[in-house]
């Protein structure tokens, strides 16, 4: 039976809520995965020190305008709630140390370009990474990073558990190229006159039709969208994009079907401001609102699999 998961400096960090019931040792009842966790200017700036470009200026301002802020906030203030709510239970919280500006933890990586585009998503190695040791040093850090991930899930729903993917995105779909270009772009569609104009995102979008249309995770999907809707949410399912076979999210929750959900929050219903190009600051009570109905879901998932 796999074992535990351990975090890895550089790509990922691992931490297991045990509450005061659940037993020692036990394979965690719930894993929450956070792969696009780093949220942070320093943690751009280190892999950024270990990288040799060169890189569009200001890259930064693409990698704060693109990364998940707030997830990693939601995911672990979820595990705190839940352990508290049911004692007996155990959350395991998986978040990437890699900035997706670099290398995606999300994305099968080499994937085509067409099949990005079909899936509406980013590439997994962006075309302005050139250095061939830039290159291999991503790639050995997205293969740590596949390597935990997979052992996680092997761990938690290879047991029986539950997964939840944990996403934010921009509150505007912003249409631009990523490529040499990609800061001057987004500054441009950024502009007080512009912004207003591309289209608004659901609060939340669970991300689970596949491209041909199914589903999957039903009894997630109507729990959570249950869940969020009571809450005063607007949920929609794979309204932004499908869950495509480009992406990692759709390899697990194919794989433990029908036990793992990706969930979108718009960043702006987590962060005290969304500002562009500056690092976020989430607002407590804002993820505390979100973390309301994904608990709620977790726990009526449990109580109806009589786990």
């Amino acid at each position: 039976m796999p074992g535990p998961v351990a975090s890895v400096p550089g790509v990922c960090q691992a931490r297991v809520w045990r509450g005061a019931r659940a037993p020692a040792g036990a394979p965690p009842d719930l894993l929450v995965e956070v792969p696009h966790g780093a949220t942070r200017q320093e943690q751009f700036d280190a892999l950024r020190a270990a990288l040799r470009g060169p890189f569009p200026a200001d890259l930064a301002a693409f990698f704060h305008v693109n990364t998940d802020a707030g997830a990693p906030e939601y995911a672990a203030a979820l595990a705190e709630r839940l352990v508290a709510e049911e004692p007996a239970r155990s959350v395991l919280v998986l978040a990437s140390e890699i900035p997706r500006t670099f290398i995606d933890c999300n994305r099968v990586v080499d994937a085509s370009p067409e099949e990005f585009r079909a899936g509406k998503v980013t590439p997994g190695l962006p075309p302005y990474v050139r250095d061939p040791a830039d290159r291999a040093l991503l790639r050995e850090r997205h293969g740590a990073w596949v390597e935990a991930s997979a052992a996680a899930y092997a761990w938690v729903c290879g047991a029986g558990g539950l997964a939840l993917m944990a996403h934010t995105y921009a509150p505007r779909t912003v249409e631009v190229e990523v490529d040499d270009q990609v800061v001057d772009s987004l500054r441009r569609a950024y502009r007080p006159e512009v912004e207003p104009t591309w289209p608004l995102r659901p609060e939340v979008d669970l991300i689970a039709r596949e491209p041909g249309g199914r589903v999957l995770a039903e009894p997630l999907v109507r729990a959570a969208s249950a869940a969020f809707a009571e809450a005063g949410f607007h949920p929609e399912v794979s309204a932004t994009y499908p869950l495509h076979p480009s992406t990692l999210g759709y390899r697990y929750a194919a794989r433990f079907e029908p036990r793992v959900l990706c969930v979108e929050v718009r960043r702006d219903l987590l962060v005290q401001r969304f500002v562009p190009f500056v690092q976020l600051q989430p607002s407590p009570d804002k993820v505390a609102r979100v973390v309301g109905p994904l608990a709620r879901t977790v726990r009526t998932t449990w109580a109806t699999a009589g786990a």
